[in-house]
């Protein structure tokens, strides 16, 4: 009631509820034993799980409150308390280009073409609120024709030395007609840094043959998981290095769902 009278309070609720997370201590009890067991075997190091590895998990679970999310959920009539958070960690892999494929074109709801984004270094910069465009095309599936829609134009990049990425991985990521993925926050165990972009000799740009390849490359990525799925559409994250590909993700892609909150509550 109070929030209602005084919305000014909100960004206080809100910053008090993350300022409660973070200040938590890594669990001492078998729970704790289990979680930094589970951790290590993982691949972090033992005397990160209490350090560096808790406090990445717990900053993603306070970016369940941040004012973002709660826009978003509040503009659906979901509530923060519907939301139930669990963390996912990946391997960073030293991406040379981070890419998104929609294997149904967003832009115009054609499912018989794909659609790419493409960035330098991490996919921060794809998904986050960075400035700039990505190199984007779309592919036709039935005949493989490709069509460039915009080119590089970010003038930042992100790169880390390895490690891991704590992210969320919440009951609102796979939902019809609800980006959830895109309202909670990311972090890193190892520092990123932001480093200066030039496109004026990468091969996207100045190699026909190596752009043409690249393109077909990962359309067909798309349309091999578009399959597996049987023929649900797919939002796919994934990145490149050297000659290899790697896919880190995939997830149904974004549709209109009028039943939102009746699946968040389930």
């Amino acid at each position: 009631d109070s929030l209602k009278a005084d919305p000014s309070l909100i960004a206080v609720s809100l910053e008090n509820c993350r300022k409660a997370i973070m200040n938590l201590s890594f669990p001492d009890n078998e729970k704790g034993t289990k979680l930094k067991t589970e951790l290590v075997a993982f691949g972090i190091k033992e005397d990160e799980v209490t350090t560096k590895a808790w406090e990445a998990i717990k900053k993603v679970y306070a970016s369940k409150y941040n004012e973002r999310a709660y826009v978003a959920t509040k503009k659906v009539g979901v509530m923060l308390n519907d939301i139930r958070m669990a963390v996912l960690i990946q391997k960073i892999i030293p991406a040379e280009y981070a890419f998104v494929i929609h294997t149904k074109n967003p832009t115009n709801n054609n499912s018989e073409e794909i659609y790419v984004e493409i960035v330098r270094g991490l996919g921060e910069t794809l998904v986050g609120s960075y400035a700039g465009q990505a190199f984007s095309f779309t592919l036709n599936k039935k005949t493989g024709n490709t069509t460039i829609i915009s080119i590089f134009n970010k003038s930042v990049g992100i790169r880390t030395n390895g490690g891991y990425m704590f992210r969320s991985d919440s009951n609102t990521e796979d939902l019809e007609g609800f980006a959830g993925a895109g309202l909670f926050d990311s972090f890193p165990s190892e520092k990123s840094e932001m480093f200066e972009l030039s496109y004026a000799n990468d091969k996207l740009i100045i190699d026909e043959g190596y752009r043409t390849s690249f393109m077909k490359q990962l359309g067909s990525i798309g349309m091999s998981i578009e399959k597996v799925y049987q023929g649900v559409a797919q939002d796919i994250e994934g990145c490149v290095v050297g000659a290899e590909f790697f896919v880190v993700q995939t997830r149904p892609q974004v549709q209109l769902c009028a039943s939102l909150k009746l699946l968040l509550i389930i």
